[in-house]
């Protein structure tokens, strides 16, 4: 990789450098990184040699402009609510959030390229209005960018490609500095969407969990109570026993609730006045009447599990007494992926993990009998295994992980981003640098950074 910068670029809420890592993948430097958080700062500090340990709301403002000049701005900002107040739009309505420090920076320097990251739930209805702020702002200082929200999830992606066994579905804006109007004669979509699927990938069929998961079953610190085996224990007895009950039928896809089964004549009574209630919500109504049908039609069985395992005793709290499976064919739950809900212990198939989250949400690997290490987490976000975090405690990594962007994801919406604006693009030499620098770059991530790490 050549030492000359292809690009420069900023990162803005930088996290632990999600964002960085694709773009010096790509062949970016780095001229100004943020973060607010003292521990994060410091793992970004460990991997990319610089701590951005500061606040943007000092260093972008109507009066001071710490920002230097760079090709492109990466943020993934949080979204707090924008101000609905009044009947304007546009630019007042963005003071007093995170947005409208980043909009200070494009008004001062227009950078190329904006890769702007989100929660999925930003492109929805109830922040309509936040998004039409958004660009319509953009579109005001000259931006090419789409209406239609880009979401994008790395596994749509191939692993040739830096994708990754995680559903984690995000909203990308990605916009083109475009004063003179190059692009107008075409109309900007996304420049990626839920339904994109890289050389033909099917994540449904052709993920392996597998091969991003250390062999052993022991990991440091990621160790199941005796408490949760036996919960685990006892809902893999009740699912093999549903499986010779029902005759190779899987299990209902409603929540199983312990709790809702008329056990007594007493329970029934009780039951049966919450589905005949009008108090009752209809949703709750349904879900009664659903697992009071499943227990009738399981009786026997269920009753002599229950008693086996003391299910209706102190050893199982009443959020341990649901199952959610959302596991299909799967004929033993220790087969499993699972996460500990309150709304119970959700199931699924051992081919690709819902989102990691930054809560004590850690998903239990069931054939590691364990729950996922800090680093099978990291590669799930797209890092190298040289990638370091220290001696920080292992639910601040988990926290920080899941409050992170994909490396893939960014790796690949960028390059689909720059291929959609390459009319664009080559009418500067900015933008032409960053043609080059992407458009030339291999497929995946992961050789380059893998490289990069390596010679630390």
């Amino acid at each position: 990789m050549s030492t000359e910068p292809a690009f420069r670029f900023v990162d803005l809420f930088a996290g632990i450098g999600g964002f960085a890592a694709a773009l010096t993948a790509f062949g970016g430097t780095g001229v100004y990184s943020v973060e607010i958080d003292p521990r994060a700062s410091r793992v970004y500090e460990l991997n990319w040699g610089h701590s951005p340990l500061g606040d943007i709301t000092h260093d972008a403002t109507d009066s001071v402009m710490n920002v230097p000049e760079h090709d492109v701005l990466a943020a993934g900002f949080p979204c707090q609510p924008f101000s609905k107040s009044g009947a304007q739009r546009g630019m007042d309505e963005t003071r007093g959030t995170l947005y409208w420090h980043i909009l200070n920076i494009v008004q001062a320097h227009h950078p190329t390229v904006l890769l702007l990251e989100n929660v999925r739930n930003l492109a929805g209805p109830r922040h309509l209005h936040e998004w039409q702020v958004i660009i319509e702002t953009l579109r005001a200082e000259g931006y090419r960018v789409s209406e239609t929200p880009a979401v994008f999830s790395p596994h749509q992606v191939p692993p040739s490609r830096g994708g990754r066994p995680q559903v984690r579905e995000r909203v990308f804006i990605t916009a083109t500095y475009d004063p003179d109007g190059v692009g107008d004669d075409f109309a900007p979509e996304p420049a990626v969407t839920p339904s994109t699927r890289i050389d033909g990938f099917d994540p449904s069929s052709e993920w392996s969990l597998d091969d991003f998961l250390e062999p052993d079953h022991h990991a440091s610190g990621c160790e199941l109570s005796t408490a949760e085996k036996l919960w685990i224990d006892a809902w893999d007895d009740f699912v093999q026993l549903m499986w010779e009950a029902r005759q190779g039928r899987r299990l209902p896809g409603f929540p199983l609730w312990a709790d809702a089964w008329p056990t007594t004549a007493a329970k029934a009574a009780e039951l049966a006045e919450q589905i005949d209630s009008h108090e009752t919500p209809s949703w709750k109504r349904d879900f009664l009447t659903k697992n009071n049908a499943f227990y009738d039609a399981n009786r026997q069985v269920i009753d002599r599990w229950a008693a086996r395992w003391g299910v209706f005793t102190e050893a199982f709290p009443p959020s341990r007494r649901k199952l959610e499976w959302q596991a299909q064919d799967t004929p033993r739950l220790w087969d499993c992926v699972m996460h500990f809900r309150p709304s119970g212990i959700r199931a699924k198939r051992a081919t690709y993990l819902p989102a990691l989250v930054a809560i004590t949400q850690t998903s239990i690997i069931g054939p590691r009998r364990r729950r996922l290490s800090p680093r099978e987490a990291a590669r799930l976000q797209g890092f190298p295994d040289g990638f370091t975090f220290g001696t920080q405690p292992q639910a601040a990594t988990y926290r920080q992980l899941g409050n992170g962007v994909n490396v893939g994801a960014v790796w690949n919406v960028l390059k689909a981003h720059v291929s959609r604006d390459e009319a664009i693009l080559k009418t500067t030499p900015e933008g032409r640098r960053i043609i080059t620098a992407v458009l030339d770059a291999p497929d995946s991530p992961d050789g380059r950074l893998r490289e990069l790490f390596s010679s630390r």
